[in-house]
C-alpha cells in the first residue's frame, strides 16, 4: 500500500523530521530509508537504538503519528492505480492489499479515494505471524484470495516486501518509490516496473 498505491511514505517522511526537530532527535532521510517496507515492532527497536536507551521512543513515535495524522489529508495516488485496477477490473482477476500498516490506516487511504469496493481483500498488521521480510503477510493474501502464491504478481516497492513475497514463491514486480532497485534485490524481481502505468502494460 504506502509507496505502492499512495504517495505516503513521502508524508511519514516528512512527518518523522518534524517529529525529530521538535523533540530535538537528530534524524536524516538516510535514517528514515532503513525504517521503509518494516513492521512498527522492528521499526520500534531500529528507532531506540537511534535515540539512545534513555530516548522516549513512544513519544517520538507518538509525535510521529500526530505530524502524519496533520498531513493525511494530502495523501496523493500514486500514478497509474485507478488504471491498473480498471484493467484488473476487465480481465476479472482478485487483487488483496498486503501490508505492515494497520487495517485502520488501510481503511481511510482506501475510503480518502474511493477505492475501498476495488479490492477482493486486505491483509495488515495483526493478520500473519511475522510480517515482512517474512513471506507471512504474502502466504496469508494468497490463502484469502484462495490463489496459489505461484500464480500470484506481487507488487512492491520496498527492499523488504521484495524479500517477502520472493519468499512466498510470488512473481515479485517492484516499482520503486523512495528506494531504488538494487543488484542484490533484480534477481528476486520477476520485473522491474518505472510505475503502474508500466504494470498494467504488463497485462497487455
Amino acid at each position: 500500500m504506502d509507496g505502492l498505491l499512495f504517495d505516503s511514505e513521502t508524508l511519514y517522511h516528512d512527518a518523522i523530521l518534524a517529529a525529530a526537530q521538535e523533540l530535538g532527535h537528530s534524524f536524516t532521510t538516510a535514517d528514515f530509508l532503513k525504517l521503509v517496507g518494516r513492521p512498527w515492532g522492528v521499526n520500534r527497536l531500529a528507532l531506540q537504538e537511534h535515540i539512545g536507551p534513555d530516548g522516549d521512543v513512544e513519544a517520538f513515535h507518538a509525535a510521529w503519528t500526530h505530524h502524519y495524522q496533520g498531513m493525511r489529508s494530502l495523501l496523493a495516488l500514486k500514478a497509474g492505480v485507478v488504471e491498473l485496477l480498471d484493467r484488473l477490473d476487465e480481465l476479472g482477476l482478485p487483487r488483496a492489499i498486503c501490508t505492515s500498516s494497520s487495517r485502520e490506516e488501510v481503511d481511510h487511504n482506501l475510503a480518502l479515494h474511493g477505492l475501498a469496493c476495488r479490492f477482493h481483500a486486505v491483509v495488515a498488521a495483526g493478520d500473519y505471524a511475522q510480517g515482512k521480510p517474512a513471506p507471512d503477510p504474502y502466504l496469508r493474501a494468497a490463502e484469502v484470495l484462495g490463489v496459489a502464491p505461484g500464480d500470484c504478481w506481487a507488487l512492491e516497492d520496498s527492499y523488504n516486501g521484495v524479500r517477502s513475497a520472493a519468499a512466498a514463491g510470488m512473481r515479485t514486480i517492484m516499482v520503486p518509490d523512495l528506494l531504488p532497485v538494487t543488484d542484490e534485490l533484480r534477481p528476486l524481481c520477476h520485473r522491474v516496473a518505472a510505475n503502474l502505468h508500466s504494470v498494467r502494460a504488463l497485462l497487455d
